[in-house]
């Protein structure tokens, strides 16, 4: 058995930890509500912006034979050439946030060649970009820091060169995958298409908005809109993403603290018998010295 002096140093190591992972998560408590208010709020303009789409997609089903022209809404285009674009955090200690997403990005990847599609990489935060690396997975793009810190710009500035090399038919769809944000317990794995659009299943609705255009106008708007929908949706994955790997943290944090509780309990059981057994033998060496003495 340990000696006291190294029991009290692990007890003490213990503790110094149990303290961090209960300040980390209290940290992640505070970004969790920063962000899921911040989502909260941009799905009202993601809501909004489904509504003008629908509207559009309503008008030119109704008015044009053979529905809209535009690629971007050519569900039944043959596939060769897949962008799936991966988002997992910056940082760590957030349980298996990072890992879930990864394992499916690695079979949807396996799934398409096996299909003999080809599939162009895009990576959004460090831990997915350094395991790709390690494991020798080409990427067609990667960045950091976007995911710890959602911007509109930067997002759609990210998503723009998969739009148009989609339009230009050099890619055929498009798909997100990411972590998002179920609840504070909770995480799901999301699995979007991006591109191309399936207006079909959007729900017909007239046109109720009060902006003005000419018929001929259609395509043009449905294709603008189009580009702005697709970059609101990388951009509100992105904060989806956070506010689920603040989640994963708080839990993974909220789990180390109880496990480091429990530890220490352990380790005090563990300090006390060997103090009682010091003690005894102790006592034991005192009688039999006196009884040597006799």
């Amino acid at each position: 058995m340990a000696n006291l002096k190294e029991i009290k140093l692990q007890i003490s190591s213990v503790k110094g930890t149990q303290k961090t992972t209960r300040a980390m998560k209290l940290v992640s408590q505070a970004k969790l509500k920063r962000a899921e208010e911040l989502a909260k709020r941009s799905r009202v303009y993601a809501q909004k912006l489904d509504e003008l789409v629908s509207e559009i997609a309503y008008e030119i089903n109704e008015n044009k034979v053979g529905g809209s022209e535009s690629r971007f809404v050519q569900v039944d285009l043959p596939v060769a050439t897949v962008d799936i674009i991966c988002v997992t955090a910056d940082k760590g200690l957030c349980g298996g946030f990072n890992v879930t997403t990864l394992k499916k990005t690695l079979s949807m990847i396996r799934e398409y060649k096996e299909k003999k599609i080809a599939v162009r990489l895009r990576v959004v935060g460090r831990k997915a970009i350094d395991f790709l690396k390690y494991n020798g997975v080409d990427m067609k793009d990667e960045v950091i820091g976007l995911s710890a810190s959602p911007d509109y710009k930067k997002a759609a500035d990210f998503i723009d060169e998969s739009m148009n090399d989609f339009a230009e038919g050099k890619t055929d769809r498009v798909v997100l995958i990411y972590n998002g944000f179920k609840n504070m317990l909770t995480q799901e794995q999301r699995v979007l298409q991006l591109l191309p659009v399936d207006i079909s299943t959007v729900e017909p609705r007239e046109l109720k908005s009060s902006i003005e255009y000419e018929p001929e106008g259609h395509e043009e708007l449905l294709n603008t809109l189009l580009r702005k929908y697709v970059q609101y949706s990388m951009y509100y994955g992105l904060l989806d993403s956070l506010a689920a790997e603040h989640s994963a943290r708080m839990q993974a944090m909220d789990n180390a603290t109880k496990n480091a509780s429990e530890r220490v309990n352990e380790l005090t059981v563990q300090y006390n018998k060997a103090r009682q057994e010091s003690i005894t033998t102790e006592l034991i060496e005192i009688i039999s010295g006196m009884e040597a003495l006799k």
